[in-house]
């Protein structure tokens, strides 16, 4: 009743009314010729107007705006809104800004994903190529390639997102701000207050920002560990670079320690780089050490193969120098000198596959041709 009595009398000075008339509601309506009428059923109307069609409340809305009373009643609001809001002046207007947001960005901005595309991708890539201990290559270019494309999808997702949120931010912000300068001339309210709720659904909003920049970060982070993961599976060497390595290795069992010349030969052979090739041989000798059982198999196994390509080497450069036939001016050594076999009697020896077979054969035949002579 006390906001009753405050707006009647401000409706006092306006209608002509006394003092003692404004206590007396019914008394007030008789002066100013309205229907008597309670007014708590004119405030029900007013509390009504939220469950009304669109029509109808701008139909109140309007003959509200057009009475003649409504300077009166606007006044009376503005009073009990002086009085209500000095409970409210000393609630912080701003709010510092979240750390949390503020260390997802600038980690969004160090991967290159926020901020104007400056090769953030391929300083990233760079980075966790140089973490994973790997060489720049034509390898590494293909690795890198494939990170920055797979960057720039996270970053187009990113960016289209965000830009979902800013559109659908400003659209609910305008929306509000247009319903209370609308409610402004109904009821009082300061831009200040306007600014005040549009800072609120700011951090409303903020939520939604923070998990998108979060779920990004998560995301580029898995990319980051996935490429690292990637490029130490590839560090071993193919398996032509691993037998050429075990090959040396092995030949040179009883000092397995290559000189430079030797090393810089191999990382030729092998298309990998010094030190690699260094390493490769420490970590050889520390395995053969503690499995010598093991790797002496493997031992044999290359010193067969050692043995069988010298004897190849060997045969092929025989039969280079040696003539087209095995006895024509061939001489036993424990034989004096005889006289030149006759073409007649020549004997022409099959081909063979097997080179040191060849040989064998080639010897016991010329032979057994100055035997018979």
């Amino acid at each position: 009743m006390d906001d009753q009595t405050r707006m009647l009398a401000g409706l006092a000075g306006l209608g002509g009314l006394s003092q003692g008339d404004v206590g007396d509601p019914d008394s007030v309506r008789k002066q100013l010729g309205q229907p008597q009428q309670d007014i708590g059923d004119i405030l029900q109307q007013i509390m009504a107007i939220t469950d009304e069609s669109l029509d109808e409340a701008q139909a109140r809305k309007h003959a509200l705006n057009c009475h003649r009373m409504k300077p009166a009643l606007f006044s009376v609001l503005c009073e009990i809104k002086e009085k209500t809001v000095l409970s409210i002046r000393g609630i912080q207007d701003e709010d510092p800004p979240d750390p949390q947001i503020m260390r997802l960005d600038n980690m969004l901005l160090a991967e290159g994903v926020s901020g104007p595309e400056k090769g953030g991708g391929s300083a990233a890539a760079a980075a966790a190529a140089a973490a994973a201990g790997g060489s720049p290559g034509a390898d590494g270019g293909i690795e890198h390639s494939d990170y920055r494309a797979k960057l720039a999808q996270i970053r187009q997702i990113y960016h289209s997102e965000l830009e979902k949120y800013e559109q659908a931010c400003s659209e609910f912000t305008n929306h509000v701000m247009n319903l209370l300068r609308e409610q402004s001339r109904t009821r009082p309210i300061s831009p200040k207050e306007i600014e005040r709720m549009v800072a609120i659904i700011h951090r409303k909003f903020s939520s939604i920002q923070m998990q998108l920049k979060q779920s990004t970060c998560e995301a580029v982070m898995i990319l980051r560990s996935r490429f690292l993961d990637a490029r130490r599976k590839r560090r071993n060497f193919n398996k032509q670079a691993t037998e050429v390595l075990n090959e040396y290795f092995y030949s040179h069992l009883s000092n397995p320690y290559p000189s430079e010349e030797a090393k810089e030969e191999l990382a030729k052979k092998c298309a990998i780089t010094v030190s690699q090739v260094s390493n490769w041989f420490g970590n050889k000798r520390i395995r053969y050490k503690k499995n010598i059982g093991k790797f002496q198999e493997e031992a044999n196994l290359y010193a067969v193969k050692t043995a069988v390509d010298a004897a190849s080497v060997s045969a092929q450069a025989s039969q280079a120098n040696s003539p087209a036939t095995p006895n024509s001016g061939t001489v036993c050594p424990c034989q004096p000198p005889l006289t030149p076999t006759p073409p007649s009697i020549s004997i022409t020896l099959p081909p063979h596959t097997n080179q040191l077979r060849s040989m064998l054969l080639h010897t016991h035949c010329s032979s057994y041709t100055l035997a018979e002579v």
